[in-house]
């Protein structure tokens, strides 16, 4: 079953960049469920095929997974679609693998993280104008975490949210189309496993994050770089559901779900993103992706 819109299209548009299918379904994606229910139109964009991907679910650890894992991320990536109620895209780009050893070896030949920035931003561009988003997610400087290409990914969003508007790049690649705002997923921080650890330990609940938080110094600096917090609680089953259906990465008996789903409702109840670009007047902190928006769209100040 996918989600359906709960009323009226809003005319607001929302596109998503992720390096990865599985990215979209752990990233953000309660808040997606609650955009799509409110009639707005989110369209995910995934760079790669996540064909150097582990298989982190030992249940789905077989050779017969192994041999179709390309295939197999695809379907995944087909019902946490569904699930969502998202349009999406593959930007078709080969998966860089993490890297493993000290010093760490040379990226695959061909693979995402080691193409031309603006050659590897070309696609999204397109896809920007083509879709005309007003609102554009993507991860920080860090990938989020240094994943290569996650970082890449970072790289070309910057890139294409910059280039979209401007008629003299890639000319080829359709009508220009300026999305207003870009955000940062920042949804693993140390405020929010902090929140989700005495909730647990209040509970008599056995807390996964209480070795983790031992090690894991504050950090005002990047705590400070969250400016909007979206509720989106009654959306966590849904957010769910899509991580469910890529199982050859989530494990229903592992890490993702060791936090019972209605105290995680309780202690943290958002999803948390940095708006690192604007082209519109906003009032930090926010609720709501779409703040300064709405306003323009409601007055008739934006094209369809």
């Amino acid at each position: 079953m996918s989600l359906k819109p709960s009323g009226p299209s809003t005319g607001l548009r929302l596109m998503h960049v992720h390096a990865h299918p599985d990215d979209e379904s752990s990233k953000g994606a309660a808040t997606t469920a609650r955009y799509v229910a409110e009639g707005a139109d989110v369209h995910v964009v995934t760079c790669t095929g996540g064909e150097r991907g582990s298989v982190l679910n030992p249940k789905m650890d077989r050779p017969d997974v192994w041999e179709n894992i390309s295939e197999i991320r695809r379907e995944e990536m087909d019902a946490a679609r569904e699930i969502l109620g998202v349009q999406q895209d593959w930007l078709g780009f080969v998966d860089s693998g993490w890297p493993e050893g000290d010093p760490k070896p040379p990226l695959p030949e061909g693979c995402f993280a080691a193409m031309d920035v603006a050659e590897a931003a070309a696609p999204l561009v397109r896809l920007i104008r083509e879709f005309r988003p007003h609102v554009m997610t993507t991860y920080d400087e860090n990938g989020g975490y240094p994943h290569p290409d996650h970082i890449m990914c970072h790289l070309i969003s910057v890139a294409a949210f910059e280039a979209a508007g401007d008629g003299t790049a890639y000319p080829e690649a359709g009508e220009p189309w300026q999305p207003l705002k870009l955000y940062y997923h920042h949804g693993f921080h140390r405020e929010r496993t902090q929140a989700l650890h005495d909730a647990m330990v209040a509970r008599g609940l056995e807390s996964p994050y209480a070795e983790r938080l031992e090690t894991w110094k504050p950090d005002p600096v990047h705590a400070a770089r969250i400016t909007t917090k979206v509720p989106c609680a009654e959306f966590f089953p849904i957010r769910d559901r899509a991580l469910l259906a890529h199982a050859t990465q989530i494990d229903p008996d592992g890490a993702w779900f060791a936090c019972p789903l209605d105290v995680h409702q309780e202690a943290w109840s958002t999803e948390d993103f940095e708006l690192a670009r604007t082209m519109v007047e906003v009032d930090l902190p926010e609720d709501d992706l779409f703040a300064g928006v709405r306003e323009l769209l409601a007055e008739g100040r934006l094209p369809a």
